[in-house]
């Protein structure tokens, strides 16, 4: 279980994040259309996983906008930004943001995906949406940076994982 804090207060979850060097693993997740979408969509592509537990607020708005303006520049990279929130309500964000270098994906259906990186609360008023981390895949789909950010509200380190694609 890894412990964070939410406004300092103490939430944990699931686990720790895969290991550097570890295969991914795999996901079902969901699409604006309702389509599915799995790792192996992306073989090929370096990843970056952007999961957070909310489009509908501050911190994870902002992180879906600055790896918006991020991504534009990153050749033969899909950012793949992760919530429980709806495809619906994640359609609805991107249409009023301008947002178009980012996929949306959604664990809403069964959760896998949080149970397979080990980023789901499972304690604390935000159970059982995802904390905030940040998973970084080479081509091959191992992982070469993951960083979970302590405190919830706070933003990932946007430049620690762009170094981490470059060296990838």
């Amino acid at each position: 279980m890894a412990s964070l804090t939410l406004h300092g207060n103490p939430i944990n979850s699931l686990g720790s994040l895969p290991a550097n060097g570890s295969a991914a693993p795999d996901f079902n997740l969901t699409k604006g259309d309702l389509s599915g979408a799995t790792l192996s969509d992306y073989k090929g592509k370096k990843v970056v996983l952007n999961i957070f537990p909310s489009i509908d607020t501050g911190t994870c708005a902002q992180s879906v906008r600055q790896f918006n303006k991020d991504a534009s520049a990153l050749e033969n990279t899909v950012v793949l930004c992760v919530s429980k929130d709806l495809p619906f309500a994640q359609a609805r964000f991107c249409g009023a943001e301008g947002i178009e270098n980012v996929e949306m994906l959604s664990d809403f259906r069964d959760g896998n995906f949080g149970e397979a990186y080990q980023v789901a609360f499972s304690d604390g008023p935000l159970t059982p949406l995802h904390s905030r981390a940040v998973v970084v895949l080479n081509e091959n789909g191992d992982v070469v940076y993951t960083e979970q950010v302590g405190e919830i509200v706070d933003e990932p380190n946007y430049t620690a994982a762009l170094e981490a694609l470059a060296n990838a």
